[in-house]
């Protein structure tokens, strides 16, 4: 797997990330990354808080099929990354969640580029997400790396659909094209 050197901001964390592909017997290194996570970062990808992260929560969110992905960004032996798809009828949804001391350092946007590349490769045509309407990082993101996705506000969520990503292919274009 590829790894990263990661840390350019004051007082974060920094050191080498690897993106690998989620393992059976990372779920006690995901339940401690889950139960480590800010209340908002928990809401942000969540839509609620976690207090307790349970076995179920867990082994659905390592577990990969035909259809689901699953992809870890790991420091070590720590979990600072998640990032999830699924595939039907062409079109991936995905979520992430980067752990509060490495936001902002280049982790989520590998571990998408990681997630649509696989994803592409099992033949995603389309991406689809649904992002709290108050994510305004995640928003502008979203707007700046498809401009041409389509936005819908549904119940406090904006659900994002792009059939453009994967026509990028091979693009040099902003940090989340594949």
């Amino acid at each position: 797997m590829q790894r990263t050197q990661v840390g350019h901001a004051p007082f974060r964390r920094t050191g080498w990330v690897e993106v690998r592909p989620a393992r059976l017997d990372d779920g006690e290194r995901l339940r401690a990354f889950l139960a480590g996570l800010s209340l908002a970062s928990q809401t942000r990808r969540f839509f609620t808080g976690l207090a307790n992260p349970g076995g179920s929560l867990v082994r659905t969110m390592i577990t990969r099929d035909e259809r689901r992905d699953v992809l870890l960004a790991v420091h070590g032996d720590t979990v600072v990354g998640h990032a999830m798809s699924h595939l039907a009828d062409g079109e991936v949804e995905i979520a992430v969640v980067v752990g509060d001391d490495w936001q902002n350092l280049g982790v989520g946007s590998r571990l998408v580029r990681t997630l649509l590349r696989r994803a592409a490769a099992r033949g995603a045509t389309s991406l689809g997400m649904d992002v709290m309407a108050e994510n305004r990082k995640v928003l502008s993101m979203v707007r700046k790396a498809w401009p041409d996705a389509t936005m819908r506000v549904e119940s406090g969520c904006v659900m994002v659909k792009s059939d453009t990503i994967f026509a990028e292919q091979g693009s040099v274009g902003s940090p989340l094209t594949v």
